[in-house]
């Protein structure tokens, strides 16, 4: 069984509309006055539909927001712990690592972490330029890739990847570069290849894709069943063509996104936030074409933290059955896991 299979446990129950969070289910009285919202990289999908977010809860609420351009996953689950955000977009691997106190929260287990629901799947992109001649996760040995930056989803997918494939940074130079910044070095041929974990399409290869020649390399075979068979966040996915330049579609994998909440935040708070977002869904739904996949019939899926007791009291009176969410409360010391290397 693997580090996800054993976070992800029992049901939260549908009465009262109080799931468990932490291990006793306690929340703050803070009020929804003032919002800060953390994403990622200013041209990735997050900062966009952050930015919506914003726009939305400022109009609805009355709230003082700001949205904040992130190393995204690794830093936003900190700065949700560390009291300076109060919403937060991570991916399920990520918060999977923060519960158990592993990667880049090697030994510091985080506690308490709760979520409004999960949102959309993000795809693992693999790109590499045309005349690289990379057309497969091997072909990266020697290569100069960008794999995300340091402690980001992203990097975080990358090294899970290389290692299901046998693979790690030795085989390669890595360089730690965010979207914008990777697709820039790949415009100036600085780099052959980056990762990118994401919703479809990624703002900043569809800008790439009109000045640079790239495909987008498979994830497949022995290693994505590697993937999918280690990491229960893991799902099969597929890139369809036309989504950047590719003719045929390209297998891959995906793992959903959470939008993380503050525990310190109240049951009022959360309810009215949870309101204010699903209530106006058609202007979250214009702010990307991945924003579309969130809806209050999909917002448990892949969950690996509580729901906040505000949200699931949210859901309930919408009437989505809430009975299968989970619970993360096993304590750090309880959850075995294998070496993943990392």
């Amino acid at each position: 069984m693997t580090a996800a299979s054993l976070l992800v446990l029992s049901a939260c129950g549908g009465s009262g509309g109080e799931a468990e969070a932490g291990g006793d289910g306690e929340v703050g009285g803070l009020d929804a006055e003032f919002l800060t919202i953390a994403t990622g990289g200013s041209s990735g999908v997050y900062y966009q539909i952050g930015a919506t977010l914003s726009d939305l809860l400022k109009d609805e609420l009355g709230s003082d927001t700001s949205v904040q351009a992130t190393g995204a996953s690794a830093e936003n689950i900190n700065l949700i712990t560390d009291g300076n955000a109060e919403l937060a977009f991570t991916m399920g691997d990520a918060t999977v690592q923060a519960l158990e106190g592993t990667g880049p929260f090697e030994g510091e287990p985080r506690e308490g972490l709760m979520a409004i629901g999960t949102l959309y799947p993000n795809t693992v992109q693999l790109i590499a330029t045309e005349a690289s001649g990379i057309e497969s996760v091997e072909d990266l040995a020697g290569r100069n890739v960008a794999v995300g930056d340091v402690g980001s989803g992203v990097e975080l997918n990358a090294q899970m990847v290389l290692g299901a494939y046998d693979m790690d940074y030795d085989d390669l130079s890595a360089d730690y570069l965010d979207y914008a910044e990777a697709t820039d070095q790949m415009a100036n041929g600085h780099i052959e290849a980056l990762f990118a974990t994401s919703g479809l399409p990624n703002p900043s290869l569809t800008e790439l894709a009109t000045s640079t020649d790239f495909i987008t390399v498979p994830i497949d075979g022995e290693g994505r069943d590697a993937l999918l068979d280690e990491y229960d966040f893991f799902q099969e996915a597929t890139i369809p063509a036309g989504t950047y330049k590719d003719e045929a579609d390209v297998e891959t994998v995906s793992v959903m996104n959470h939008l993380l909440v503050s525990s310190e935040l109240s049951e009022d708070a959360v309810h009215e936030i949870t309101a204010a977002i699903f209530d106006n869904l058609d202007r979250v739904h214009s702010s990307h074409s991945e924003a579309e996949n969130i809806t209050p019939e999909t917002i448990t899926e892949g969950l690996v933290v509580p729901l906040h007791p505000g949200a699931a009291k949210y859901f309930e009176e919408q009437g989505v059955d809430l009975t299968t969410v989970p619970g993360a409360t096993t304590a750090p010391e309880d959850v075995k896991t294998e070496d993943s290397g990392l």
